[in-house]
């Protein structure tokens, strides 16, 4: 699929029809070819006996609406949907032109973090001014919305979300919403040890920590601060809280990480964690991001098989999770790989994200955003805040495109997008 994936340049928003053609044969409607960047293409109704790409549910929710579409273009394919079908199937959830479902919204709550790791952030970087920053009020309010459109699960990031201050109140704001069944947390851990369990009885669930190290001497390299020990710290006091699994995130980075990846592996099959390797993104700080810098999810699992042992497809993997979870044969311990760049998950992506300053993103990749913000800080009402949400997840690209060369890396830094 690698050079079928679409961008946003190029498309019309929504998969709306070019108005100025005066075509009168609405069986073949105008678009902009997502394979072609900005080059026009036809879409025609989509047979009954084709079907749409994705997972199982998405496809039942493509059964249920009209106006499916199959876009043509360099001699291949796509299906999508016009732009009315698209927002929202006949029991409200939020549908994608692909057939996506969207229940999954992360949220950033600050870009600021208090370490500076080397592929993340400068040394010295500019933050936004705290009036940028949206209020607990308005995140809940945004969040209000979003459920009633079939959202829930919230993940809080950063930055450091952490840093933001009384950030269990809004654990807790968010979990009285009615429909919400799960919050979840990705932190550094540096502070989590004074808060785990302020976090778990606000109504936190699920806790990610980002380590890429069991060095405590690469933590500082790679970090570019001290607090090996308190990450350590924030691990064991997350699990005395309650949460099960704490998972690990550990970006992988070829040249850079291999000596960690059996250590931290080690480390979580000692202790119950959960272990995730993420592969290098090209969301880097200084553009270094090179394909070859990539450590790729089948040499980890080589890594890991020949430093620890074998590992089998863990039973019951969830269609829609970035990870793909292997189980070491001999019972003890579970490893999720996620592999954005050699094995995209695109066509299984259930996220959309709000930006620590309110801007809405349809992809961690996307070249535009929509202004919550200003909706909110507006007086706009409710169903135009959703109205816009609806507009926005309509029009998601089929895929990223790292993997070609018409990838074009976004302005934002991972610290500023939410990770």
């Amino acid at each position: 699929m690698g050079s079928s994936w679409p961008r946003t340049k190029g498309l019309s928003k929504g998969g709306v029809p070019d108005r100025g053609l005066g075509l009168g044969d609405k069986t073949r409607m105008h678009t902009r070819c997502p394979w072609s960047q900005g080059k026009h293409a036809w879409r025609k109704p989509l047979d009954s006996a084709q079907t749409a790409r994705g997972d199982r549910e998405s496809r039942a929710a493509l059964g249920s609406l009209g106006g499916m579409r199959r876009v043509y273009c360099r001699g291949k394919w796509s299906t999508s949907l016009n732009a009315t079908a698209s927002m929202t199937s006949n029991d409200g959830r939020l549908i994608d032109s692909f057939g996506r479902v969207h229940n999954n919204l992360r949220i950033s709550v600050t870009d600021r973090c208090n370490i500076r790791c080397v592929y993340c952030m400068p040394e010295t970087v500019e933050f936004m001014p705290r009036a940028s920053l949206l209020s607990f009020e308005e995140i809940e309010r945004f969040v209000r919305v979003a459920v009633s459109l079939g959202i829930d699960k919230i993940r809080l990031t950063g930055g450091e979300p952490l840093v933001r201050r009384d950030l269990p109140l809004l654990v807790d704001r968010i979990a009285a919403i009615p429909g919400i069944k799960d919050i979840g947390l990705t932190t550094n851990g540096l502070l989590l040890a004074p808060m785990a369990r302020e976090l778990w009885d606000a109504g936190l669930r699920r806790i990610n920590v980002s380590l890429d190290t069991m060095d405590p001497a690469k933590f500082l390299e790679l970090t570019r601060r001290t607090g090996f020990e308190q990450v350590i710290e924030g691990i064991h006091a997350a699990k005395a809280a309650g949460f099960h699994p704490v998972k690990i995130n550990a970006i992988a980075i070829k040249g850079v990480t291999e000596p960690d990846t059996v250590p931290l592996a080690l480390f979580a099959r000692e202790h119950d964690l959960e272990l995730r390797f993420i592969e290098y993104m090209p969301l880097d700080v200084a553009n270094h991001w090179e394909r070859d810098k990539v450590l790729l999810a089948a040499d980890i699992l080589d890594l890991l098989t020949q430093g620890i042992g074998p590992l089998k497809p863990a039973p019951n993997q969830d269609e829609r999770a970035p990870a793909v979870d292997y189980d070491y044969e001999d019972g003890k311990g579970r490893v999720g790989l996620i592999a954005s760049v050699s094995r995209p998950f695109c066509m299984s992506c259930n996220r959309i994200r709000l930006t620590a300053d309110g801007k809405l993103r349809n992809c961690l990749f996307a070249l535009e955003e929509s202004d919550i913000r200003a909706l909110l800080r507006g007086n706009a009402t409710d169903a135009e805040i959703a109205r816009v949400l609806l507009e926005s997840v309509a029009g998601k690209w089929e895929g990223h495109e790292i993997n070609t060369s018409r990838f074009i890396k976004p302005e934002r830094l991972m610290h500023s997008i939410g990770g």
